[in-house]
């Protein structure tokens, strides 16, 4: 069972390159993909030892080959209040800020780091996602960069790819 974990600041082209990777690897074998977004408690602390043991527990079961459940957050409700149900595969794709980080490095994942300009992934989030969370991007990148610093997470990226 392989991971590929795809990580890099928001706005970078995480989700494109984890659709391109799962049309690939799908044609004959199979692929499941978890988006980070899912994962995150909303906006205040989304990158907490909580999501870090959660990482732990999804890579777990995926490693054991197991079905199971995990609990997807809603940003209309900001509330987790939606499940995804993740069968036994071949390939397991995490992306997004937080994917590629210590614990899912030691789980043997295969890692992508994904660089952009910070105004320029601000404003690819904001014509994607709407100008209304403007201010909590602010934060975002700001909470990112401080997870990425501690994590080391690009330095320790087995490929990079600078836009």
């Amino acid at each position: 069972m392989t991971v590929i974990a795809i990580d890099g600041p928001a706005g970078a082209g995480k989700t494109t390159l984890a659709e391109k990777f799962l049309n690939i690897y799908s044609v004959n074998q199979s692929v499941a993909v978890i988006h980070m977004d899912d994962l995150y408690n909303g906006w205040n602390n989304p990158l907490s030892k909580d999501l870090t043991l959660r990482m732990g527990s999804i890579l777990k079961r995926f490693s054991l080959g197991e079905t199971f459940d995990i609990e997807v957050y809603n940003w209309t409700t900001m509330s987790f209040d939606g499940v995804q149900r993740i069968q036994p595969s071949n390939i397991l794709i995490i992306e997004g800020v937080g994917a590629g980080q210590q614990i899912v490095r030691d789980s043997g994942a295969t890692t992508y780091w994904l660089d952009i300009e910070p105004e320029i992934g601000l404003q690819r989030v904001l014509a994607r996602d709407g100008q209304e969370i403007e201010v909590f991007m602010h934060q975002w990148q700001v909470d990112q960069e401080i997870h990425f610093l501690r994590d080391k997470t690009r330095e320790n990226a087995q490929h990079i790819q600078s836009s």
